[in-house]
């Protein structure tokens, strides 16, 4: 039945109310492709009136290969048109005047006249901006951090399962670090949850400033982040950046006019060598942050396959450290605090020693950080204050003690009592008492700190702060609290006499500005001659280290205070070396096409000492096996009978603890190349040398090896 004219006008009038509404929009074009009719709505959301837009190319409105990373694949318009097909709820992008995006999804019909030919296409439009949006951001919710905007941790599994796999087939490497934050719980406890939030946003935008585009950021969820580093496997430059990390994570915040400070440990793992698959190189990583955290925090660990024991031997220290003290396993050294200017002990510092049954001597190294995290730690620390305070009143009069407070023992409520029993019980006198404070002391409630501080002095005791320059060094802290003395800590006197080296400048300022405040100063782990002249002649008040005496018992305090022997000699090496770690372990020396067996005697950066091979002339270029698939090119410099001194190619790097690593290792794909299964590097050597030239015919060794199983070598 034919519509009448009554109808066709009814109809018209809606379809212009349809528009005019923004339900929807049609739109005509001719054969070839230009627009003959637009809506006058949707001309208007592009800044433009209808007469402007007709006569254009209909695909050439759109932004050509724009697609949203919503959008499943799609050909696109240009290939339709041309291809006269039909299509329906296409999106395209729009660019209008202002450079904002507009999105429209679009639907179009060929039409074609009675003897075939193509007349053009009719079609709709509606925008769909808002709808893509909206979409967009339930989107980035699935994907990111509400709080920080950093990857949520779902989308870092994914990427980093999806990298390693891509990685595994270029045979690329990948670096993952796993942190979390140091005492913030404290600032949660503190300042509240909202200051908590802020911190966690803050700490997110110091990381994004390190990382920049070298890598990916995640928060894992409370105060736990990641970091993925692809193409990174240089343990030397990852380490610098993890040590950038922390001390960039540990300068103070300022949260609603409130100073708030947080630090952080880190562990790294890097792909393939600690691991292949996202799982196995995650819990690497995990690992390797226990470690940090139980080397005493603000640290950094490269995993390595002996932390597995080293995490069943850190839980059995837990175990027998409550069992300690019971059974009289802990003891007091003493250090000699010594006067710089006549040599004369001033007095000694308390170190915490645990000879273990089976052990035998367990470094603090180990335990004390292990007591921080137990509550152990308040009763080892009241014991060590009571014993300090006893011997001590053996001494003579004027010379003092000095003894370590935890942060955990500071913040103990009843702490200045335990100090007044100490003393009571021991007749101490309290100004022969000195309580090193670490900075740490600070992090906890401002107000509880400076009343701790008070009564403190109010009991006449000396307070000194302990480590000063190693991570939240402040000025305020010097302004506010009473402190009579300032330690500056043995990492600023380490390679302060090398050229080029600013500890000298640091330890220069440090003692001018302890000066400035009238405390004394003590320069703490002299060890060379170069040192002692070098702290001396800077103002140091008082020198600590191995350069006068080591830590003593007791007993042999007693002794030497008995024969009235309080000035101590130095005597050390007349320069600074690079720390040498005695060690004695069998490693491989590979030489040409054969491999040998020797003696790891010990080790520093730059070189080692080993044992096993007979008459090796200097010169003599060598590869030591360390094991874990580190390679360490080297000359001889030294050579006595089977004894030779080496200097290595490249200088070992921290492997933040107190050992050393090389910066690379052989990798798995190498290994793989040569008959192994592709996977993690395992522990202990596995030689790639066997003795063999290439064409298969024995090598010949070049030097004399002696039977390791026979030869008598001291510890």
């Amino acid at each position: 039945m034919p519509i009448g004219r009554a109808d066709a006008a009814q109809r018209l009038a809606l379809l212009d109310n349809f528009e005019e509404l923004g339900l929807g929009w049609f739109w005509a074009t001719d054969p070839r492709g230009r627009l003959v009719y637009l809506s006058e709505s949707a001309a208007r959301t592009l800044g433009k009136e209808s007469s402007e837009i007709i006569g254009t190319q209909l695909s050439s409105m759109f932004v050509s290969g724009k697609i949203d990373d919503q959008d499943k694949v799609e050909r696109p318009l240009p290939f339709l048109i041309s291809a006269r097909q039909s299509f329906a709820d296409l999106s395209v992008c729009l660019l209008v005047d202002s450079g904002r995006e507009t999105w429209w999804a679009i639907s179009g019909k060929p039409q074609f006249g009675s003897g075939g030919e193509f007349l053009g296409y009719r079609g709709g439009a509606k925008d769909i901006t808002a709808d893509r949006e909206r979409d967009r951001d339930a989107s980035r919710l699935a994907k990111f951090d509400t709080l920080t905007g950093l990857a949520n941790r779902h989308t870092m599994e994914k990427r980093l399962s999806t990298t390693l796999t891509a990685y595994q087939s270029a045979k690329r490497s990948c670096a993952l670090m796993m942190l979390d934050l140091d005492r913030f719980k404290q600032v949660n406890d503190t300042l509240g949850h909202p200051a908590g939030d802020e911190l966690l946003k803050q700490v997110a935008q110091r990381l994004q400033t390190i990382i920049k585009d070298k890598g990916e950021i995640a928060r894992l969820g409370g105060d736990e982040f990641q970091i993925m580093l692809p193409d990174m496997d240089d343990r030397g430059k990852l380490g610098d950046l993890g040590q950038r990390i922390i001390q960039m994570i540990s300068q103070p915040y300022s949260i609603d006019g409130t100073r708030a400070i947080i630090g952080t440990s880190l562990g790294i793992a890097i792909a393939p060598y600690d691991g292949l698959a996202s799982e196995e190189l995650v819990s690497s990583a995990d690992l390797a942050l226990y470690a940090a955290k139980g080397g005493g925090r603000g640290q950094f660990r490269f995993y390595s396959s002996d932390l597995k024991d080293g995490a069943r031997a850190r839980k059995q220290i837990e175990e027998d450290l409550r069992d300690a003290l019971q059974h009289e396993q802990l003891q007091l050294h003493y250090q000699a605090l010594v006067k710089a200017s006549t040599r004369q002990a001033k007095g000694f510092e308390a170190l915490m020693r645990w000879h273990h049954p089976d052990r035998g001597w367990i470094s603090p190294a180990q335990f004390i950080p292990i007591a921080e995290e137990t509550s152990i730690i308040a009763e080892i620390g009241e014991w060590a204050l009571k014993r300090a305070c006893m011997d001590a009143a053996q001494w003579p009069d004027g010379i003092t003690v000095a003894v370590n407070v935890s942060a955990v023992q500071f913040s103990d409520e009843d702490f200045p009592s335990i100090v007044e029993r100490a003393l009571s019980q021991s007749g101490l006198d309290p100004k022969r008492l000195e309580l090193e404070i670490t900075e740490s002391v600070f992090m906890s409630d401002p107000y509880a700190t400076k009343r701790m501080f008070a009564q403190l002095k109010e009991l006449g005791v000396r307070l000194a702060l302990d480590d000063f320059g190693t991570g939240y060094s402040s000025l305020g802290y010097l302004r506010d609290a009473p402190f009579d003395k300032i330690k500056i800590d043995q990492s600023f006197v380490r390679g302060a006499t090398e050229q080029g080296n600013n500890n000298s400048a640091i330890i220069t300022a440090i003692v001018s500005l302890a000066g400035a405040l009238n405390m004394e100063t003590v320069a703490e782990g002299v060890e060379a001659m170069d040192e002692l002249e070098l702290v001396t002649a800077r103002g140091a008040d008082t020198i600590q280290g191995y350069i006068f005496a080591k830590a003593m018992p007791q007993s042999d305090v007693l002794e030497r205070l008995g024969s009235g022997s309080l000035e101590f000699e130095p005597v050390g090496p007349a320069r600074h070396r690079a720390d040498r770690k005695t060690v004695f372990r069998k490693i491989g020396v590979i030489h040409e096409d054969h491999r040998y067996d020797a003696v790891l005697r010990n080790l520093s950066k730059t070189g080692a000492m080993i044992e096993g091979l007979l008459d090796v002339p200097t010169g003599t270029k060598l590869v030591l096996d360390l094991g874990g698939g580190q390679l360490a090119v080297c000359t001889v410099r030294r050579s006595n009978g089977a004894s030779q001194g080496l200097e290595f190619e490249m200088a070992l790097v921290s492997d933040g603890a107190d050992g050393l690593c090389t910066r690379h290792r052989v990798s798995p794909y190498a290994l793989a190349a040569a008959g192994m299964p592709l996977a993690a590097l395992p522990a202990g050597n596995y030689p790639l040398i066997k003795n063999q030239h290439a064409d298969g015919t024995p090598s010949i060794p070049a030097f004399m090896q002696i039977d390791l199983s026979k030869a008598s070598y001291g510890s």
